[in-house]
């Protein structure tokens, strides 16, 4: 049970054309293992480091174990996990996670999407989804996402969205196997006053 004082807008369901967000559910395990592990080669770059491989942190029980883990965190009112559908077909997540309430009321920006629909905005449009829903039924101030300066693209999305460039972050993750430097970026509630989806149609449609 989610105390609505202690994590105001959630659970939520989200919607806008192609795209609907909603929290994990049981019955998406055997769809977000087959779409995680026909993604390897494009996601494990990006990935923090793990002992066990690919296949095994990627079964419909290892889906599982991680929804149990993240809906209790969800509760507690840490994050707001969202799951990506684009017509339909399970195609992603995205998350903010590491909630702070209080003077800060702040959260960290994640998401990933299948790359058979990478390229055509469905990622932005997500992504334009969840931070004006943070921002609004949320409550929250400020959101972060920390990208590695390889992640051309995913520097360009948050870019596209509003986010500023705000420096770089020295060894700051443990992905791929190492440490890596990351570049952080913020979006706060008065930098799209009129909503990031309004930004994000505006640019789809020019």
């Amino acid at each position: 049970m989610v105390d609505p004082a202690l994590h105001p807008g959630w659970p939520a369901r989200l919607a806008w054309g192609p795209v609907e967000l909603h929290p994990p559910q049981r019955r998406d395990a055997e769809e977000w293992s087959r779409v995680r592990l026909a993604n390897e080669d494009w996601l494990a770059p990006w990935e923090p480091t793990a002992a066990a491989p690919w296949a095994a942190r990627h079964t419909p029980q290892a889906y599982r174990a991680m929804r149990r883990a993240v809906l209790r965190r969800a509760a507690a009112g840490t994050t707001l996990p969202f799951v990506v559908r684009v017509e339909g077909r399970l195609a992603g997540q995205v998350t903010i996670d590491n909630v702070v309430r209080g003077a800060l009321r702040s959260g960290n920006l994640g998401y990933w999407i299948d790359r058979s629909v990478a390229g055509r905005g469905m990622a932005s449009l997500a992504v334009a989804l969840v931070c004006d829903h943070a921002f609004g039924p949320g409550r929250l101030h400020r959101l972060q996402a920390d990208i590695r300066p390889e992640n051309g693209p995913s520097q360009g999305l948050v870019q596209r969205l509003g986010f500023r460039s705000e420096g770089l972050l020295r060894r700051y993750l443990d992905i791929d196997g190492d440490w890596r430097d990351h570049l952080t970026f913020a979006l706060l509630a008065e930098d799209a006053p009129a909503g990031v989806l309004s930004r994000w149609r505006a640019r789809a449609s020019g």
